[in-house]
């Protein structure tokens, strides 16, 4: 019998990698990185087989030549490896990511991308680092397009969560699965949408965006000095909402927001709190226990993270 054991949401930053010592709130961004640890050691304890893992993608894998909305890694999968997060090849429940797969085509409510040979950049290598460090687990690398506008509804993400669900209980095998999504939460980043660029950088990162797939590097100079230019445009407040909804098993109530909607409350980096929605989707919406959130600045980003139990919560109804 296949279950789903446990879901964890995390915020990602990969100046945690390369600006640690330029980090002018230190005890929040530590108390931030023990929870991490803190995570990561309930998703040992849940003794997971596979981790579903659904992110982000920053045009490392993904460019303006061909943008799915969602993607679904079945065969290899090579994470980039850019700002210190780990390179290389990832090991793939295939069986499980093809049975996925399916399901959702024969389903006829979902036709997702798949890919058998997946690049996969921090938005799923972060979490890799951080909360599957030493776990023996397979993945299920799930991709969704929250920077290239059109963007996948929020709704669309949530029922896409509820399928993935249905397709793994019904797997007939024998699998512990853990989900986790990273991403958000509010956060701008400098990047423009593509259909419309103004000015020099923003021209600039559209460039890459579309002339970037075989050398991605000869652009990440300046993309990051643009990135740490930018000016941070927190909004703690909604934060504060997001997390509520999660703890109280309501995310789904997020589908609430339009897409333009959630990027003027709380910037275009919120986009990616689409991945905590399809993780909660995943876990049936089961409250969640909210372990940390740092307003980090210096890191452009609304730090967070979760942890939802299903062994948990039906103890406490039982």
């Amino acid at each position: 019998m296949t279950e789903i054991v446990l879901g964890v949401g995390a915020s990602h930053s990969t100046l945690m990698n390369t600006h640690w010592e330029e980090t002018l709130h230190r005890d929040r961004a530590e108390r931030f990185r023990e929870a991490l640890g803190e995570a990561r050691d309930a998703l040992a304890a849940a003794r997971p087989d596979t981790v579903i893992l659904v992110g982000s993608n920053h045009f490392r894998g993904f460019w303006l030549d061909l943008i799915p909305s969602f993607t679904i890694g079945v065969g290899e999968c090579v994470a980039s490896g850019e700002s210190g997060t780990p390179k290389g090849p990832q090991p793939v429940d295939v069986p499980l990511a093809r049975h996925i797969a399916g399901c959702l085509v024969e389903q006829g409510s979902h036709d997702p991308a798949f890919s058998a040979r997946l690049q996969i950049d921090h938005g799923q290598s972060h979490a890799i680092q951080y909360l599957l460090e030493g776990l023996d687990v397979e993945l299920v690398p799930i991709v969704v397009n929250v920077f290239a506008p059109p963007l996948p509804t929020l709704a669309r993400c949530e029922g896409l969560g509820r399928a993935i669900r249905d397709a793994v209980l019904a797997f007939p095998g024998d699998r512990r699965v853990a989900v986790v999504g990273s991403g958000g939460l509010s956060h701008r980043l400098p990047w423009p949408d593509w259909r419309a660029p103004q000015g020099e950088d923003e021209e600039f990162m559209v460039g890459a965006w579309l002339n970037g797939r075989e050398n991605w590097q000869d652009y990440d100079i300046r993309r990051r000095e643009i990135i740490r230019a930018a000016e941070a445009a927190l909004n703690p407040a909604f934060d504060d909402e997001f997390l509520t909804l999660v703890e109280n098993g309501e995310t789904h109530r997020i589908t609430e927001y339009t897409t333009d909607e959630l990027e003027k409350v709380a910037g275009n980096g919120a986009q990616e709190v689409r991945t905590w929605l399809l993780m909660s989707a995943l876990l049936d919406h089961t409250p969640g226990r909210r372990l940390a959130y740092e307003p980090m600045p210096e890191w452009l980003t609304g730090m967070a993270v979760a942890v939802l139990d299903p062994a948990l919560n039906n103890e406490r109804q039982s």
